[in-house]
């Protein structure tokens, strides 16, 4: 009788970035023109395979975000996505892609690196429309880490991420409304933010002139997670419409 011998299926292992800032109050998320096959000229977010067998995923992660886009980790916040294996996915063959977010404040301009054309900010409205068309299934995971950070600014000190090491409320305020894509009233959050123990302390006397009154600077408590927390605004029906 045959007995068939069972073999592990080949599988790629790669690292993705949505790395997200803010530059002129709207929110926006890093894209690469790749510069080779498959979809080659396509934006794409950066990323990459492993190096070899032993690199630890974070490592690579931290590296690609230095290769293809110039950045350094230092100041940056990363966290593990999620895990993204379609069988369809690449036409290379079967490659999984644990996808990373990335978000720090004021990033500068990027430059390309290995196998990318180009590199550069695209609002997150554009992708999320679907105006810029990416490759791979590379819009899925553009949303996926956008309403990841929609959701954690909610519950979490995340959105200090998006700013300096000091910061007015006002300019949180604008963290918010970029992530969120809507106005709040500025009353009602200055109210809720000081409500939140811990969630951002005076930096000392500093202050900074804003052209009018000047504004006191704040930088990120000790909490990281928010109590109360501040919920996204709901669209309203007429607003939907």
């Amino acid at each position: 009788m045959q007995v068939d011998v069972w073999a592990p299926t080949s599988v790629l292992l790669t690292v993705d970035l949505v790395i997200l800032t803010l530059r002129e109050g709207r929110l926006c998320v890093l894209l690469v023109e790749r510069g080779e096959d498959p979809f080659k000229g396509m934006p794409a977010l950066p990323g990459g395979f492993l190096n070899h067998a032993g690199e630890e995923i974070l490592d690579a992660a931290h590296r690609e975000l230095s290769e293809e886009t110039a950045l350094v980790a230092g100041g940056v916040h990363l966290e593990q996505l999620a895990t993204y294996g379609g069988a369809g996915r690449d036409p290379r063959g079967r490659v999984v892609s644990v996808a990373h977010l990335a978000i720090a404040p004021g990033l500068p301009e990027p430059v390309a690196g290995t196998d990318a054309a180009d590199a550069a900010w695209v609002s997150a409205e554009a992708v999320l429309s679907g105006e810029v068309g990416l490759a791979f299934d590379h819009h899925q995971i553009v949303a996926d880490g956008i309403e990841r950070a929609r959701t954690k600014i909610e519950f979490s000190a995340l959105a200090t991420a998006f700013c300096g090491k000091t910061f007015t409320i006002v300019e949180l305020q604008q963290v918010y409304e970029a992530v969120w894509d809507t106005e709040l009233d500025t009353r009602n959050f200055y109210r809720k933010v000081q409500a939140v123990k811990g969630f951002i302390i005076p930096a000392g006397s500093e202050r900074r002139s804003t052209g009018g009154r000047p504004a006191r600077l704040y930088r990120a408590g000790p909490q990281s997670a928010l109590f109360p927390p501040l919920i996204r605004p709901v669209p309203s029906t007429t607003e939907e419409e």
